[in-house]
């Protein structure tokens, strides 16, 4: 038994297939059988039962499945720690976040990264919410910026970005010499609003505390489509603050206060809990969060 056999099996039970395996792993498909066949007869059970095309676990695999993964996650660790006892980070850290994120929070942060650290690569993957849940959870990408609350146990959670979602205006609207508006009176303006995720839920929620009734004149998949689409003057919406600053200095689009209103979104940096922390991923840690963490704490024991 050794590690490459663990990692194949991993990869089948992953993608539930020995041909998606092996595109994955580069290799042949009667090489990924001939090694989960070796794992079978050396545990001496088998641990995927293949009925018409369809991988699914045995029983016997999915006892083997959690001591495969801390195998190598041990295996990991060991390599990480021992190449990198006298090396300075390197290498490589992706990071997925939605469009906006990607456009107004991460630049900053990695311009403050790669002033210090200059040998490591940093890719960004563009997802919406759910798919950099899934990219994280799946050890696609290393770390995944969403918005809060994020609830599952399997995660750590450092919030990194926190700023008020606003009521924006076209620069030409009626509302805006008077510079704020009434919550009464917004479900008589066309509203834009995003078609779901947690600042949707927001709005939503404060239309229903007050027992109101937006009049929707749009959803739309896209923050900054939305932008756009509110300077055109096809209704008012809510962003985030840091996503219209620059249209606002150029006066294509204004904030309007809405009178005993403040909506605030958090953003947090998530990653694996039991995740082998690089010297890299460390360092990015401190710079997106702000805080320095002590050598000798359970994610910086992990680091390279």
């Amino acid at each position: 038994m050794d590690f490459e056999q663990l990692r194949t099996f991993l990869e089948v039970s992953r993608l539930k297939s020995f041909s998606r395996a092996a595109e994955k792993l580069g290799v042949t498909q009667p090489a990924i059988s001939a090694q989960i066949r070796s794992l079978e007869n050396e545990s001496g059970a088998r641990l995927f039962d293949r009925d018409g095309g369809k991988v699914t676990f045995t029983a016997a695999g999915r006892v083997f499945e959690p001591f495969a993964e801390h195998c190598l996650q041990m295996h990991s660790h060991i390599m990480v720690t021992i190449g990198e006892l006298h090396r300075s980070p390197r290498g490589e850290i992706s990071v997925s976040a939605n469009e906006a994120t990607s456009l107004y929070v991460l630049p900053t942060v990695f311009a403050q990264f790669r002033r210090q650290y200059t040998r490591v690569a940093l890719s960004i993957v563009r997802a919406d919410r759910s798919r950099t849940m899934e990219g994280v959870l799946n050890r696609e990408v290393d770390f995944g910026i969403v918005s809060v609350p994020v609830k599952d146990p399997r995660l750590t959670v450092d919030i990194i970005h926190k700023d008020e979602v606003v009521l924006v205006a076209p620069s030409g609207h009626s509302l805006v010499p008077r510079g704020n508006i009434r919550l009464e009176e917004l479900p008589q303006q066309p509203l834009l609003l995003p078609k779901q995720g947690r600042q949707r839920d927001q709005i939503d929620d404060l239309f229903r505390s007050h027992d109101l009734n937006p009049r929707v004149g749009m959803e739309v998949e896209s923050s900054e489509l939305l932008k756009r689409l509110v300077i055109a003057g096809l209704g008012l919406g809510f962003l985030p603050r840091a996503n219209v600053l620059t249209e606002e200095r150029a006066g294509l689009l204004k904030i309007l206060k809405v009178d005993g209103v403040r909506l605030i979104r958090e953003l947090a940096l998530v990653y694996r809990k039991d995740k082998t922390l690089t010297r890299a991923a460390h360092a990015f840690l401190e710079i997106a969060t702000g805080r320095a963490r002590p050598h000798n704490s359970p994610s910086a024991a992990k680091a390279k």
